[in-house]
């Protein structure tokens, strides 16, 4: 069995073939503002991954770039986001 997000939302919009346009969607509002501060949620929302995963991501490394705001308080740039999207965005899978 293949990798299933684990937020509800982003799962109706994956299996439903809506991915693409929901990160366009999401791209252009936030290239709009692209230092806006994000929660983990809305980073984990807009990615469609589990808060975990980011959790595990900041722990090991491998994620994308986060504000750490106090010790106990963390934040995504949208810039950061989309950059890291364009990172791993690739043509064919020999890449």
């Amino acid at each position: 069995m293949g990798f299933v997000p684990m937020h509800v939302e982003c799962c109706k919009a994956c299996n439903s073939g809506r991915q693409n346009q929901m990160n366009e969607q999401a791209s252009q509002n936030l290239s709009s503002r692209p230092d806006r501060l994000m929660t983990e949620h809305e980073a984990a929302d807009m990615l469609c991954y589990s808060v975990r995963a980011l959790q595990n991501w900041r722990h090991r490394g491998g994620g994308p770039r986060f504000v750490k705001v106090s010790a106990r308080s963390v934040r995504y740039r949208s810039k950061d986001l989309l950059a890291w999207i364009e990172e791993r965005t690739v043509a064919h899978t020999s890449e």
